[in-house]
């Protein structure tokens, strides 16, 4: 007799949030997948695609079966998978509740119907993990609260999130199995995702034969730091991670992970928490503390991946340095952590350059946000000249929108930017050596791929400024050297000009000195 396929159910709502841009995320950030097929396409170890899920835009197709690798094929042959709707999005600001409120209440009532058809063994919550929703301060709490109402307590739920979301009590409750990414930038996205839903698939046959669930265990730690402080390819973050494979290994242990957490909201949630699960309630609950330990010893110890300082100072070592191409991050308005993506402060200092201007130091900003702007190129198409008003309309800080005369150099269009447009300034009608990328959509140019499309290149400048915190691996391979400038905007650096009011205290970076984590602090479940 063919032993029956645990059923497992997939949803979640995917975005990494900032309460501090005034950008608000709506239904047209997103891609949205609904229905088995369209979700499952979503994993490149079920489809075979490279990353179908890297940028938002139309669903992939789920590739052949010859295309997978033996692990993938394993795992999507090893469960009856009930795909109800899932969606991603660049990061934002705030989604709008309205919006979230359409897709909890189809995610719900999807699940729910899922369950009249057949029980479900168990449910993947497909999650970033730094979603904030208007009004709300635990949005993936609040979902997860929503869904288990809908599946019951008795369905194994596992979640497989970026190292850059929130753990919150009630989402570790709701969850059997929680994992996060090891690596960041996050080379290990997919990676971490099959691992979760491989051991959530090996957990639901378990419990459905009337085994025990996995035991976890949750420290919180008070530590809220940017990504740019907690590389993995800088100390102590390296090491940190490093330690997992070996903590993960142990007998009666299945899994460690280390979230840290999310600086760019001000909600109770945000801090950092380690999370181990598996059969031994003892060596989980060990290794969970000796993780947290270990990173309680390394809190004052994390530093910026790349040498900092203000745009203006980050300027004048690019242009005084010999090596080419120089990039400098505009960090403060990273779309890749939420920041509104058109805020004018450094477009503003290159143009103050004269020897920009004058066409001796080339030069590339990349990219603002600007509908406008990019309709303006399109309809003067490529080569013609006009007049642009650019950024400053979403995050209208200093000094707000900047009036320019360009050229239209390249156009194109694709849907993780919209329409887009290569801006060549102008000096009168003199070329100076400036040139300004504006979308439709807010996007980050992380890839040679995007550059390509408007005949740029990633070495092509002297100096190339670009919104992002620290440098994704084309980017960081294309530079000769990189400064890190801490900008402003919704996104900045530097969190103690942020005004964070809600957070836990005492908490580092905003005060000297934490506690260390005890037995006491190690908050566990699971295992019935």
């Amino acid at each position: 007799m063919t032993p029956t396929l645990p059923r497992i159910g997939i949803a979640g709502i995917a975005i990494e949030s900032s309460t501090f841009t005034p950008y608000r995320s709506g239904e047209a950030d997103f891609e949205v997948r609904r229905g088995t097929e369209e979700i499952l396409g979503r994993y490149p170890f079920f489809s075979g695609a490279d990353d179908p899920g890297s940028a938002p835009g139309p669903p992939s197709s789920t590739g052949p079966d010859t295309q997978l690798s033996a692990s993938g094929r394993a795992l999507r042959e090893a469960a009856d998978y009930v795909g109800v709707l899932h969606a991603r999005a660049l990061p934002g600001g705030q989604l709008d509740r309205d919006t979230y409120e359409g897709w909890k209440a189809e995610i719900v009532s999807g699940l729910a119907a899922a369950c009249e058809d057949a029980p479900l063994d168990g449910f993947f919550f497909d999650i970033h993990g730094a979603m904030s929703v208007v009004g709300l301060d635990d949005a993936e709490g609040d979902l997860i609260t929503a869904i288990r109402g809908a599946i019951g307590p008795d369905v194994v739920v596992g979640t497989a999130m970026d190292l850059h979301g929130n753990v919150s009590e009630t989402l570790f409750e709701a969850c059997d199995l929680l994992t996060c990414y090891r690596h960041a930038p996050h080379i290990d996205a997919w990676e971490t995702r099959e691992r979760g839903l491989r051991d959530l698939v090996e957990a639901s046959v378990k419990v459905a034969a009337g085994g025990a669930r996995p035991h976890k265990a949750l420290v919180h730690l008070p530590i809220l730091l940017p990504g740019e402080k907690t590389s993995t390819r800088i100390e102590p973050a390296k090491s940190l991670y490093a330690r997992i494979p070996e903590l993960a290994a142990r007998e009666g242990v299945t899994d460690v992970s280390y979230w840290i957490g999310f600086a760019w909201a001000d909600q109770p949630r945000c801090k950092a928490a380690i999370v181990a699960f598996g059969d031994d309630a003892d060596a989980v609950d060990a290794a969970a503390l000796e993780l947290a330990s270990a990173v309680w010893e390394k809190r004052h110890d994390f530093e910026f991946v790349a040498p900092t300082g203000t745009f203006d100072d980050c300027l004048e070592q690019a242009v005084a340095s010999p090596l080419r191409p120089f990039w400098i991050s505009d960090s403060g308005d990273n779309p890749g952590a939420g920041g509104a993506d058109d805020t004018t402060y450094a477009l503003a200092r290159l143009l103050a350059r004269p020897d920009v201007l004058a066409g001796e130091l080339s030069a590339l900003m990349v990219s603002l946000v600007d509908p406008e702007s990019t309709s303006i190129a399109h309809t003067l198409g490529e080569g013609g000249r006009g007049e642009f008003l650019v950024g400053g309309r979403i995050d209208a800080r200093e000094p707000g929108p900047v009036a320019l005369r360009a050229e239209v150099a390249a156009l194109d269009e694709a849907p993780n930017t919209g329409r887009s447009a290569a801006l060549r300034v102008l000096d009168g009608e003199r070329e100076t050596g400036l040139t300004v990328v504006v979308t439709a959509r807010r996007s980050q140019w992380a890839t040679h791929g995007m550059f390509e499309r408007l005949g740029l290149s990633m070495t092509g400048f002297d100096v190339v400024t670009v919104k992002m915190g620290y440098l994704e691996p084309d980017q960081y391979e294309a530079a000769a050297d990189w400064l890190l400038a801490l900008t402003p905007g919704g996104v900045d650096q530097d969190l103690l000009r942020l005004g964070h009011s809600r957070i836990d205290r005492p908490m580092i970076p905003f005060d000297p000195e934490i506690p260390k984590p005890t037995t006491d602090d190690v908050v566990t479940g699971g295992g019935r």
